[in-house]
């Protein structure tokens, strides 16, 4: 199966002002989250890509724009940019979006989404328990998509939201949902999954350094099929 890019889209505008943007329109970059738009796509000059899908939301939009510039091969003609699939956009928080983080943290519903995330449901909005199944769902049926169309593989980029991204990897990790605060997405930052028939290996966490090392190897992956190297990954090319 192939190995998935998630990248968190760059610092956005919210993000410096500290509201909770959600499905707020119009929330863009900042000057840094598009230094680190430029930035990644240099990150990924050594990776073979097969597909490019985005949450709807400009910000993520705005991230990939620089990769596309340089390989427009990955962007779809009559959309003018990556391949959109709202499955994989921002929670929907409800009566929180465009609220203050500090202000928000003072409501009862944040312990619960910090310490029991699976019984956390954002009034007006959906459920964390909603949004990690919408999300594992939308990136398992790209895997099997771009699996059949591009090979077992295949490196394809998702470009989406901490929380998405967090949801996806607890779900890699086995971990359940009331733990997924504890993993760290910083923005524009890298996590990698490799799938397979088995399962998936988390190869990259919230990575903002080099990526060149996550290119398909010599041979390919499907060989070594869903076992674990037993000691360890060697890194060998």
């Amino acid at each position: 199966m192939p190995t998935l890019l998630l990248v968190r889209h760059g610092r956005s505008t919210a993000n410096t002002a500290g509201i909770l943007a959600g499905w707020t329109p119009g929330v863009d970059l900042d000057d840094t989250g598009r230094d680190q738009a430029a930035a990644l796509a240099a990150r990924l000059a050594a990776v073979p890509i097969a597909k490019v899908v985005s949450s709807p939301l400009e910000r993520c939009r705005q991230t990939l724009e620089p990769l596309l510039a340089v390989r427009p091969e990955l962007g779809v003609p009559e959309l003018g940019g990556p391949a959109l699939d709202e499955r994989l956009g921002e929670c929907h928080y409800g009566d929180w979006t465009g609220r203050p983080l500090a202000e928000l943290a003072a409501e009862p519903l944040w312990r619960t989404v910090q310490d029991h995330a699976a019984g956390a449901a954002f009034p007006g909005g959906e459920s964390l328990r909603e949004l990690s199944h919408r999300t594992v769902t939308a990136v398992r049926e790209w895997n099997e998509k771009i699996a059949a169309e591009h090979g077992g593989d295949a490196v394809w980029v998702a470009c989406s939201h901490g929380d998405v991204i967090k949801a996806v990897v607890a779900d890699a990790l086995g971990l359940h949902l009331d733990h997924f605060q504890r993993i760290s997405v910083e923005p524009c930052s890298v996590t990698a999954i490799r799938y397979t028939p088995l399962r998936p290996f988390v190869l990259r966490m919230g990575d903002t350094g080099d990526l060149s090392s996550l290119a398909p190897r010599a041979g390919g992956h499907a060989a070594q099929g869903g076992d674990a190297v037993v000691g360890g990954d060697t890194g060998a090319a």
